[in-house]
């Protein structure tokens, strides 16, 4: 398997890169999320790759991030998600937005994507439900980040969790106190706006 190319980027467009590496051309399928992260024509660029492989012919896939590889690897995993589908949600939704749109639910957003219908929509979420972090899912959504505050995230919902919420409810309790106090950092603080905004 071909796990990343790096080369000289002579061509890209909104869907297609061309690396030169050491004379050789390789023609790779993006998405506009990795679009928007390429360096100009004839810099170096480094994509990870997936390659996929069939009787008749072989394709290479690039992406600038780990996480958006990751997630095409599971659209793929998608009954009736190939990867022109899967590369085309991930050009409509970042990961995050997926991810997010995943653990709520949210077939509409989902569904917005050109080419993707209700049903597999559906299938996604059904599919990828258990595959997805509510916290990551969360933690995209706010702004800030950093390692102690998804802590103060995962404490917050563990505690809704302890309390007998499901944790879906609770997430949705932790991001519903996140939008009425978005400074807030302090773990027993957000906890109590959380129970409060129930």
């Amino acid at each position: 398997m071909i796990a990343f190319v790096h080369g000289k980027l002579v061509e890209k467009t909104p869907s297609t890169v061309i690396l030169d590496v050491q004379g050789v051309g390789y023609e790779l399928f993006i998405s506009l999320s990795t679009y928007d992260r390429l360096p100009a024509t004839g810099s170096d660029c480094r994509l990870l790759t997936y390659h996929h492989i069939r009787e008749d012919t072989q394709v290479l896939f690039g992406f600038a991030q780990a996480e958006e590889k990751r997630m095409f690897e599971r659209l793929i995993d998608v009954n009736g998600v190939g990867p022109k589908l899967a590369l085309s949600v991930l050009s409509g939704l970042t990961v995050s937005e997926l991810v997010a749109a995943i653990a709520e639910s949210n077939v509409k957003r989902i569904s917005s994507v050109h080419g993707v219908g209700k049903k597999t929509a559906e299938r996604i979420i059904v599919e990828l439900r258990d595959k997805v972090d509510p916290l990551e899912a969360l933690a995209g959504r706010t702004v800030g980040g950093g390692d102690a505050r998804n802590a103060m995230l995962r404490d917050a919902i563990l505690a809704l969790t302890q309390l007998g919420f499901p944790q879906d409810q609770a997430r949705k309790m932790v991001q519903a106190a996140l939008d009425a106090d978005p400074a807030v950092t302090d773990t027993e603080i957000l906890l109590r706006k959380a129970l409060s905004s129930k």
